[in-house]
């Protein structure tokens, strides 16, 4: 555990050299200002003072000049405490900035499958607390470094001074070492525990926050706070445990020092009654010795903090040496202007083990092959789990198949730049995502997209109106995930913002499932237009105006494609897409009586 300690401090120096060097030369000068204190007290107290109390005169020249010399100290050593404390303050700082940084951009390269595979719990405490851990030991590292150098002079100046008084002080030292080491050694598993529960504490938290409406809604209320209550507890606990050692170490470490020093005033005074040592030399050696109390505490503040900085930097390395990365290739697709085709020929896929999405039963797809030409409309028809989804993944290119080759235009996505990839598709998801900004902000993403343009993917959505209708308009902040929002605004302000980038190709995966059928026929009616179809379309569709708008109808199940062609060619001659389409129009039936339709939303 040192010397992975010790690795970590090595990386922090080499990362803010300059700052480490700043913050270790007032350290030093620090520490040796006060070994001089030391010398200047001895002498004050050996020439000035005793002579005084000898002769019961006060030397006013004598008096002056020793005032001046622990002055001229005291102010050395003030501008030593400023360099440290500055420099150790901003180095941890910048550390924690910058590692925080490193962490969150690695959390927006890894692809999709790698998030579904950790708990939001977890990457947020990798981003928050670990980075904290990792770099507490910097604010009392220069410290350590510099009182370092108190040590070795402090050492030197004892046996120049007196050498039996010194090797007395110095034989503290080894029992001051093996403390220490013993404390490492009990405190890193405790630590790690407890980081670990940090993580599981705050998953839990999040997870219950973000199901808020399912928690309430089933009455969960209780069981949540008792789920909750239970990590608390063990977080508690942990935390109580590295306490507990923390409780058990500290005054052994700071009682060594002082039982050091009363062992060199014992030696010292029987030093002067044989002659062998005078009054300013005992005082000095006296001073020294509790002065090396500092540096002694000074460097078991980072061991002690070691432990916990490890624990901390190896989950941070966890997110920094991932593996998975979606490498892009350096293609540019040409005809940027026109509608793209898409085609999937021969697509196997399959989720990793422990991925958040894999099935029971092994391969997701197998041998998918299909194209939506430039400037037409598919559906994906299929039952649940047949691989709608992850097909409309592909196309995106959130993941990559195992086999096969998705391509846009003829050229395999994985070829494409990643700026290609954005300009070219764009997905609109099940569960629409709106952040916490303007429905300006929501829809432009800082993509420099004119006012005129956000209007006009409004109007393609069917959101143009209920926008207009709110006091703010484009500026109407929509909350938390859109929380002012009715579901059906929310979806199509989604599909708004992705008509806002021009996509060449949009695919839709069952994102219109919470607006009214007649919203829905109109804002694919919209899309379809001659007049304004830039896009090729792949959408995932239940009801059956969405199907019947389709050029083309794909047929999935269970992760194949079982038939292709028109909705009319396909229900007279695939029995199970007639049998699911009919399924699905009952069902849709049903909930347009039971007015299941979200289309509220936030009053103007």
């Amino acid at each position: 555990m040192l010397l992975k300690g010790l690795r970590v401090l090595g990386r922090a120096i080499r990362d803010e050299p300059h700052i480490f060097a700043v913050a270790v030369a007032g350290s030093v000068l620090f520490s040796l200002l006060t070994i001089a204190t030391a010398f200047v007290s001895g002498e004050v107290v050996g020439r000035i003072v005793v002579p005084t109390i000898d002769s019961r005169h006060v030397g006013t020249g004598a008096l002056a000049l020793g005032g001046l010399a622990v002055l001229a100290v005291s102010l050395g050593k003030i501008v030593g405490i400023l360099g440290r404390r500055l420099g150790a303050g901003a180095m941890q700082f910048n550390l924690q900035a910058r590692y925080r940084q490193a962490v969150t951009r690695r959390y927006l390269r890894l692809p999709l499958e790698w998030h579904q595979r950790h708990a939001t719990g977890t990457l947020l405490s990798n981003a928050n607390a670990d980075v904290e851990s990792a770099w507490y030991p910097i604010a009392p590292f220069p410290f350590a470094v510099g009182t370092a150098v108190m040590l070795v002079a402090a050492v030197v100046s004892l046996f120049v001074t007196d050498w039996a008084m010194a090797l007395v002080g110095v034989a503290i030292f080894p029992t001051l070492l093996g403390v220490n080491v013993a404390y490492s050694r009990r405190m890193a598993p405790r630590v790690a525990r407890a980081q670990q529960l940090r993580a599981e504490v705050s998953a839990v938290a999040h997870e219950s926050f973000d199901g808020a409406l399912v928690v309430k809604t089933m009455g969960r209320e209780t069981a949540e706070t008792e789920r909750f209550a239970v990590k608390a507890a063990e977080l508690r606990d942990a935390t109580i445990r590295v306490g507990r050692i923390r409780a058990l170490f500290d005054p052994m470490l700071d009682a060594l020092p002082s039982v050091g020093t009363l062992a060199v005033l014992v030696v010292g005074g029987w030093r002067f009654q044989q002659g062998a040592a005078e009054v300013s030399e005992v005082v000095s050696v006296a001073f020294l010795f509790t002065v090396l109390a500092f540096p002694v505490r000074a460097i078991g503040w980072v061991l002690a903090e070691l432990p916990r900085s490890v624990v901390g930097w190896e989950r941070i390395r966890n997110v920094l040496d991932a593996e998975g990365d979606m490498v892009y290739g350096t293609t540019e697709l040409r005809d940027e202007q026109k509608p793209a085709a898409l085609r999937f020929d021969d697509v196997h896929f399959a989720y990793r083990p422990g991925d958040a999405d894999a099935p029971p039963g092994g391969d997701v797809l197998t041998g998918v092959s299909f194209d939506v030409p430039a400037g037409r409309t598919v559906a994906l028809v299929g039952p649940t789990g047949s691989g709608k989804s992850t097909i409309a993944a592909l196309a995106a290119r959130l993941v990559d198949p195992r086999a096969g080759t998705v391509a846009l235009d003829g050229v395999d996505v994985r070829e494409l730049t990643q700026e290609a990839l954005v300009r070219t598709a764009a997905l609109v998801a099940q569960v629409p995502f709106v952040f916490d900004d303007t429905i300006r902000g929501n829809i432009t993403l800082d993509r420099g997209v004119s006012d005129e343009a956000v209007w006009a993917a409004l109007r393609l959505a069917q959101a143009d109106e209920f926008v207009e209708r709110l006091a703010a308009g484009l500026d109407t902040t929509v909350g938390e995930r859109g929380t002012s929002l009715s579901g059906g605004q929310r979806q199509r302000l989604t599909i708004a913002r992705a008509l806002a980038g021009a996509p060449r190709l949009l695919v839709l995966d069952d994102a219109t499932s919470a607006v009214d059928p007649r919203v829905e026929a109109a804002i694919l009616a919209a899309l379809r237009r001659d007049d304004a179809q830039q896009a090729s379309i792949l959408v995932v569709a239940y009801r059956r105006a969405t199907i019947a708008l389709a050029d083309e109808v794909v047929y999935l199940e269970r992760g194949r494609v079982i038939a292709r062609g028109t909705h009319q060619e396909l229900l007279e001659t695939a029995p199970g897409y007639a049998d699911l389409v009919t399924a699905y129009e009952k069902a849709e039936a049903e909930r347009e009586r039971e007015h299941a339709f979200d289309e509220g939303g936030v009053s103007a």
